[in-house]
């Protein structure tokens, strides 16, 4: 048990070992809970118990109020809009967030303007879980990262956390929050164990995780890459080169203030992102710094997919993908001065 953790239970507080899959599970338990307006639906939610196994035994503990639907994403988050306007906080599962675009309408032109066409006697409490992002065999229509499609959108808060912990700490966050929540999770990251606390204060919204201290150059990631992020940074340790690894679980609200201030310590950003960097939201936090007057010793980085469709053959992916080493090459040469 870490440090942390151990901290946490002698404060009273319950710790378990969790993976990831399963840290959401019990978010999802408490807010069921803890909430009794709260709804779990979407396809494959209830019975079989989601099809990455996440939502296994809600169905059994919490009845009617977790249930499957037809493989409708329209009709999945159209009920969601309704249901959240009378009162209740569904949360609806999309099983990828390709799917979403089916029902783009609902959740650009619906949900995220309910408080505003309503002049605020109107709210949308609905949380959409769903994952993204390359996986082995998962093809095309399986492996889009679609975060700026959703972050360009007033009134909707997205979210993307990496560690389990904060996978259980940002869906509760967003299940309380009277805004409507997109949470993006990874399927990669489902397994394998943390120490998770269950039972702590609902977090507000937004904030960053500063995952690694560094003078020399500011890496901003978000997501399943975060991972890729700190080994090219511990490789980089090792050449003498220093790099601060800020990992954002929350987009929007962006922490705009916080990245600024580690950008003026190191004097040097790189973004880094699953998505392809065309119009990717790593262009968002560079125009951010470069807004505020940020003076870079370089110009800064963006990493991430190049412009192209992702294929089903691993041995493409991983062309494509920046890896540790790649990431790392490509920040040593940031530092470098002209």
């Amino acid at each position: 048990m870490s440090e942390t953790a151990v901290r946490e239970v002698e404060a009273g507080r319950s710790v378990r070992s969790l993976t990831y899959g399963e840290a959401v599970n019990a978010a999802l338990r408490r807010c069921l809970s803890e909430l009794p307006e709260t709804l779990l639906y979407g396809e494959d939610v209830a019975k079989p118990g989601g099809v990455f196994g996440v939502t296994r035994g809600l169905r059994r503990d919490f009845g009617e109020r977790v249930f499957d639907t037809p493989i409708s994403e329209s009709a999945i988050l159209g009920s969601a809009v309704g249901a959240a306007m009378l009162g209740r906080r569904p949360i609806v599962e999309i099983m990828w967030v390709d799917f979403s675009l089916v029902a783009f309408d609902q959740i650009v032109n619906q949900l995220a303007n309910v408080r505003y066409v309503s002049r605020g006697e109107l709210a949308a409490p609905v949380v959409i879980r769903t994952q993204q992002g390359s996986a082995p065999g998962a093809c095309a229509q399986h492996s889009q990262s679609l975060e700026a499609f959703f972050l360009h959108v007033p009134g909707l808060r997205v979210a993307m956390p990496w560690t389990a912990q904060d996978a259980y700490d940002v869906l509760v966050a967003a299940v309380h929050s009277d805004d409507p929540v997109l949470v993006i999770e990874n399927r990669t990251l489902y397994t394998g164990k943390q120490d998770v606390m269950l039972d702590g204060p609902v977090q507000p919204l937004g904030g960053l995780r500063v995952r690694r201290e560094g003078t020399d150059a500011t890496v901003v990631t978000w997501g399943a890459i975060t991972a890729r992020a700190l080994q090219a940074a511990e490789a980089l340790a090792g050449r003498g080169v220093s790099v601060e690894v800020l990992e954002l679980p929350w987009l929007n609200p962006l922490p705009t203030d916080e990245v600024l201030a580690s950008v003026r310590r190191t004097g040097r950003l790189a973004v880094l992102h699953e998505a392809n960097v065309t119009g990717g939201f790593g262009a968002e936090v560079v125009a951010r710094v470069a807004g505020a007057g940020v003076a870079l010793r370089r110009p800064p980085l963006r990493l991430g997919l190049p412009d192209s469709r992702v294929p089903a053959a691993p041995s493409l992916v991983a062309g494509l993908l920046p890896d540790a080493e790649r990431i790392a090459a490509q920040i040593e040469d940031l530092t470098h001065e002209n």
